[in-house]
């Protein structure tokens, strides 16, 4: 079972297609292929819930969902 954590867009850079995620005042990197509807954008202020993964020696967002308001 994968933990959902919920947290809301903070930065998202679409040139470069990474952005962070808060979750609780901790800041979370991911990539626009992380973003769950392919869309490979979304907008700062977005509610989401995310899974974590350790990548690169750090733990970053992985499956970002936007949720419906």
């Amino acid at each position: 079972m994968t933990l959902q954590l919920r947290g809301v867009v903070a930065e998202f850079n679409p040139d470069v297609g990474l952005g962070v995620v808060d979750v609780d005042g901790v800041a979370m990197q991911f990539h626009c292929i992380a973003i769950s509807d392919g869309s490979r954008n979304i907008e700062v202020g977005t509610a989401v819930t995310v899974a974590t993964e350790r990548r690169f020696g750090r733990i970053e967002a992985v499956r970002v969902t936007p949720q419906l308001a």
